[in-house]
């Protein structure tokens, strides 16, 4: 049974779910509003644990992520340690996804509107755009995979003319016109909305599992058991070398997923209960990428059993199979799975956070198409390049400016307002989240400065040797840690005590 909340303009519900009274105007069109932001009634909130579950599998199921246990084996440990520091980093992250997520499943908006209450109506794009340009970044990558995955798999079928065609940038033409039919299929799925997406990612899943353990099932056969892989000793041992890379290394981790558990809401907002979402998370994050990295770890060792060296990329691995049944199984499996987390962990969220910047102008479906271009626009085939850069720099300085977002967020809504929103003030011009001209200095000096302290010492690749403030480099290695606690212990202090009334 319903029951009217305390705050004017919104109805809580017994579940504790939130939305915007029936009885009440309806936020009119303005800088701040449009279909799109505003909240999904609690009607239209029916995502279950199984949905979520989906979600997380089809999102952790992936090139990049099969790919995280071959970064950290590069980088000097054995199986057991990747594998390790895989599951921590994923226990970590979890946290924030489901304080973050509670917002939207609590009261149905999309992440650049909860930053609202602790950023201001205005100040919320800063985070937003920052969380966009990652997601660009992301989908930029995820993009270059699948199109690669069309190439090297379409070329076992169409002979040698495909894979040798005349080259243009550096790669055949034939990889670029792979690259752009990739592009096409993303922008046509997700130009059909989030329900498309749920139900997209509800076969995908399962599909995707079968896919792996199809290819684990291969190699075991073809290497009449599992390889030396698994009887690699760790170069690092468990002494000071391996500390030395490990706290980075789980860094990079927790960087990985440090996206979505800003962005969550957007999807946590069309959950049928905080139950579905909590369960949902919980089964679907940590166990799947865990599973995932093992999953990588027996293929690989199968594969230098069969061909004498560790083959850890699976659209290369697919590639040698002679079957064409084979092949064509394995191409759709690298597609389903690249399309599944690109669209849904890469899309999304700048699509919403384009829309918040331009309400009136920008659209979901506009947010994802910019999305699209941007992807292109990053050269995403230079981001992977190197797994030093892509693990310590790109992983580790994005998961620490990601970290002081996700401290103020969690700082705000839980620590000073104890889950409670006023639901309508979110889309009011000089309402109760305007703060000073739309920003709340508070969390932007918070935000900055716990950016500083995250990423000020970032190091290696395109960084300087002794760091970019050398006095901050012993804190580049801990990025997200010092960047979640720095903002969210600032942005405490400078909130308490300001006599401003939070609801």
């Amino acid at each position: 049974m319903a029951a009217p909340a305390p705050a004017a303009g919104q109805y809580e519900h017994g579940d504790g779910r939130v939305e915007l009274d029936p009885a009440a105007p309806v936020p009119a069109p303005n800088g701040f509003t449009n279909d799109d932001l505003r909240p999904v009634p609690v009607a239209r909130r029916t995502w279950t644990t199984y949905n979520f579950l989906a979600l997380w599998v089809g999102m952790a199921h992936n090139i990049p992520s099969w790919t995280l246990a071959s970064g950290l084996v590069a980088l000097g440990m054995d199986w057991k340690q990747a594998v390790l520091t895989i599951a921590l980093a994923n226990l970590v992250v979890l946290v924030p996804m489901l304080l973050t997520g509670h917002a939207g499943t609590k009261y149905g908006i999309p992440f650049p509107v909860f930053a609202r209450a602790s950023f201001g109506l205005r100040g919320a794009n800063l985070p937003a755009l920052v969380r966009a340009a990652v997601a660009c970044a992301w989908f930029g990558i995820q993009t270059w995979i699948g199109g690669e995955g069309i190439f090297l798999l379409a070329g076992k079928l169409l002979g040698e003319s495909w894979r040798t065609a005349a080259e243009f940038g550096g790669h055949p033409w034939t990889q670029w016109l792979s690259f752009l039919l990739f592009w096409l299929v993303e922008m046509a799925v997700i130009a059909r909305g989030m329900e498309t997406l749920r139900r997209f990612e509800n076969w995908a899943a399962p599909f995707v599992i079968v896919g792996a353990l199809a290819l684990l099932a291969w190699i075991t056969v073809k290497a009449g058991g599992f390889g030396p892989l698994l009887d690699q000793p760790s170069r690092l041992g468990w002494d000071g070398d391996f500390w030395k890379v490990f706290f980075p290394a789980l860094m990079g981790m927790i960087g990985f997923w440090s996206t979505l558990s800003l962005n969550i809401p957007d999807f946590t907002r069309f959950g049928g209960s905080q139950r579905a979402q909590i369960r949902g998370q919980a089964l679907g994050l940590p166990t799947t990428m865990t599973l995932f990295a093992l999953l990588s770890v027996l293929v690989t060792s199968g594969s230098q059993a069969v061909y004498g060296e560790p083959i850890w990329d699976p659209i290369a691995l697919a590639a040698k199979m002679e079957s064409p049944v084979g092949l064509l199984f394995a191409l759709l499996t690298v597609l389903v799975a690249t399309l599944s987390v690109n669209i849904a962990a890469n899309v999304v969220s700048p699509a919403y956070d384009l829309a918040n910047l331009l309400p009136r102008f920008v659209t979901f479906r506009t947010g994802a198409l910019i999305t699209g271009v941007v992807g292109i626009a990053v050269l995403p085939w230079k981001l992977i390049s190197d797994p030093h850069v892509y693990i310590f720099t790109w992983l580790g300085v994005v998961g620490g400016l990601l970290g002081t977002v996700a401290g103020v967020l969690i700082a705000d809504y839980w620590l000073l307002r104890r889950t409670r929103l006023l639901l309508a003030e979110l889309y009011r011009p000089n309402g109760a989240y305007w703060y000073t001209a739309g920003w709340n200095w508070r969390a932007v000096t918070a935000l900055l400065l716990g950016g500083l302290l995250a990423v000020g010492g970032s190091y290696g690749g395109p960084f300087p040797a002794d760091g970019l403030v050398p006095f901050l480099k012993p804190l580049a290695d801990y990025g997200w840690a010092v960047g979640f606690t720095a903002s969210f212990v600032l942005y405490a202090a400078l909130s308490r005590g300001t006599g401003r009334r939070r609801r």
